[in-house]
């Protein structure tokens, strides 16, 4: 008899895309036929939706798929639909009642609950396996679950809860396993990499971690997501610097310039304090790429405060920047304490002239490597070129790397690339010889 076939529904971020990868592997070793995001559905198929809950556009997204499926369901056309993550996990009490197709409802991590439905085995070999739906060769490692910061915008500490770190050698034990499958690039995320084992140790570990990760045979490159400003560990910009195999990047997510507006979100840190740790980061790290993300149209932030923001990435010249308009989270500091009076155009508008200078500095950023010659990692096969990145390039959110089919290149091998044009968000390049 074939197995039932349980498909993967996984939106959001590469957060969420790990918890999916798990309850794949642990689906399987229960002995379901798994799918991650098919293109096509049986009517015998189960249906899990791990569901993102964090802005305003993430949840639309959210509640759009599941009453797709819930149409599905009552048509017939699917056997089975369950929902997970972080929506579900926020709106639980409410959920069922609005959408009764839904055969069950689970939260962000509740997934030995779910696995007990659909099945009565155990889940799981060891508590972090999971199955890869990334490129074989590159992986996300989520070192922590939750956030203690408590920023006035974010919803994230309301979902996920306290900081909860992953133990050291838990997370050799994964990239070792990972490695043996054939993973050589491993990007490190969480939602504050930067708080890394106060929890559990007493003290921040983040510089520790990322030195012995780095000596794990067969890791290739390491790369660093999401660190938060206030109370940075310099050992980390250490680590980074003194460890080959860790990229000369990293995403630390600014969010504003004014300090009427960083006192406004609950962020810890003035503007004169953020310009001296972006200082010492391009001091101790030579050629680090920082990646950042900022908002605009949060209360407080008026034409003054936002010139400010302008001048402020004008001056600083980020390597990688995204940026969004602020969006009123239920049950928030900022939601309970402070007034979304900015209309949505004047957002927008600000957005609009934000990233139009961004633009401007990414392509300038691009021009200098016209010439050079980096390593490059290679991600697919196109029509006429091969698509890669570098060690400055994170999967899905940075530029790629298109090279000239001259040669045969093999998918997750690294080449030397000489870089012979560019655009703001795309670079060109042949092989070099």
């Amino acid at each position: 008899m074939k197995a039932k076939r349980v498909c993967i529904i996984s939106l959001g971020c590469s957060k969420n895309l790990v918890d999916s990868e798990r309850l794949l592997r642990m689906l399987s070793n229960v002995g379901f036929d798994t799918a991650h995001d098919p293109s096509e559905f049986n009517p015998s198929d189960i249906v899990v939706i791990n569901t993102c809950g964090f802005i305003g556009d993430a949840k639309e997204e959210s509640v759009n798929m599941i009453l797709q499926f819930a149409q599905a369901r009552t048509e017939g056309r699917i056997a089975g639909l369950y929902v997970m993550g972080c929506l579900s996990e926020r709106y639980k009490d409410a959920l069922p009642g609005e959408i009764p197709e839904v055969d069950g409802w689970f939260g962000k991590t509740d997934w030995p609950g779910l696995i007990k439905l659909l099945s009565t085995k155990s889940p799981g070999s060891v508590p972090y396996d999971r199955i890869i739906t990334t490129p074989r060769h590159h992986a996300y490692i989520k070192i922590a679950e939750g956030c203690n910061r408590f920023c006035a915008f974010c919803a994230i500490p309301l979902i996920t809860g306290r900081y909860k770190s992953r133990p050291i050698e838990e997370i050799e034990g994964e990239m070792k396993m990972l490695v043996e499958r054939g993973v050589k690039e491993f990007n490190l995320i969480a939602q504050d990499l930067t708080n890394y084992g106060q929890d559990i140790y007493g003290e921040v570990k983040i510089g520790e971690l990322v030195n012995r990760i780095a000596k794990i045979e067969g890791v290739k490159w390491i790369r660093l997501h999401y660190a938060y400003p206030a109370n940075f560990p310099m050992d980390l910009l250490d680590a980074i610097a003194n460890n080959d195999n860790v990229c000369k990047y990293l995403d630390i997510a600014l969010q504003h310039a004014s300090d009427k507006v960083l006192s406004n979100m609950r962020r810890h840190i003035t503007k004169e304090q953020t310009e001296q740790l972006i200082a010492e980061m391009r001091r101790r790290v030579p050629d680090i790429h920082i990646r950042t993300t900022l908002m605009v149209g949060f209360p407080g932030e008026g034409e003054q405060e936002f010139d400010e923001l302008m001048k402020f990435v004008r001056e600083q010249k980020f390597e990688r920047m995204g940026a969004f308009t602020y969006c009123e989270e239920e049950d928030t500091f900022a939601a309970n304490n402070l007034n979304d009076s900015i209309p949505q155009e004047v957002k927008q508008q600000r957005l609009d002239k934000l990233m139009a200078l961004q633009q401007e500095i990414a392509l300038n950023h691009n021009l200098k490597k016209v010439g050079t010659t980096l390593t490059t990692i290679i991600d697919r096969e196109e029509e006429e070129y091969y698509v890669g990145r570098t060690e400055f390039d994170s999967p899905e959110v940075d530029p790629e790397l298109y090279i000239k089919k001259t040669d045969k290149l093999n998918i997750g091998n690294f080449y030397k690339v000489l870089i012979t044009d560019a655009m703001p968000y795309e670079l060109f390049g042949e092989l070099a010889k």
